[in-house]
């Protein structure tokens, strides 16, 4: 054995000895905490006392093994919890733009109404074309936020998730299809905000 590891004269190395070696060397200039500083009262039985350390050590490891588990719980939750709270903010934010969007709705009707008005002088013409610029400006604005106009040309399947009927064939076996649009509907981002009311007729009745 070398000199670092040489036994006592009595050749047993005291149980402080063998927690020593046990435990990590200390750094230079540091002084090793001894069993007691760490809360161990070690018997005098040397074996006795490598298991005791080693019952330590298996016990500060599943302790470690908990703690570690817990933080993985609390971050998952919180990851859970920021996605939560930024899918909340981006819906609040669509839904207060969805309002604003309803609101505008009526305008559209005005203009729509206005743009099918026959001008009968050139400052009517020159109105009406104002008209249309301010409606055509307005659609572009709405659709950049996602709305779109619902299909309700004549003659469009009749469709209930989009369309809804004001009056409806008298007879006739055919399909349903829209006859005339009264009012526009419109979607926002995929979504039916407000459908378009339609007289109903069937194919049959265009044959």
């Amino acid at each position: 054995m070398s000199e670092h590891t040489a036994l006592p004269e009595d050749g047993v190395p005291s149980p402080a000895e063998s927690a020593g070696r046990l435990l990590p060397e200390a750094d230079e200039g540091t002084v090793e905490p001894t069993a007691t500083e760490l809360g161990l009262e070690l018997p005098d039985e040397p074996e006795a006392a490598r298991d005791l350390l080693l019952q330590e050590l298996m016990e500060s490891r599943q302790d470690s093994s908990r703690l570690l588990e817990d933080l993985q719980r609390i971050a998952a939750d919180y990851a859970n919890y920021r996605k939560r709270t930024e899918r909340d903010q981006i819906e609040n934010v669509q839904r207060a733009s969805q309002r604003v969007i309803e609101a505008l709705l009526p305008t559209l009707d005005s203009l729509d109404a206005a743009m099918a008005y026959q001008a009968q002088t050139d400052g009517e013409r020159m109105m009406l074309a104002g008209v249309r610029s301010t409606h055509g400006l307005l659609l572009d604005t709405l659709a950049r936020e996602g709305v779109e106009q619902l299909p309700a040309q004549p003659g469009t399947p009749f469709d209930p998730a989009i369309h809804e009927a004001v009056s409806g064939p008298a007879g006739g076996n055919g399909d349903l299809v829209v006859e005339q649009e009264v009012r526009r509907g419109y979607s926002l981002r995929g979504r039916v905000i407000r459908p378009a009311l339609v007289m109903v007729g069937t194919d049959a009745d265009d044959a």
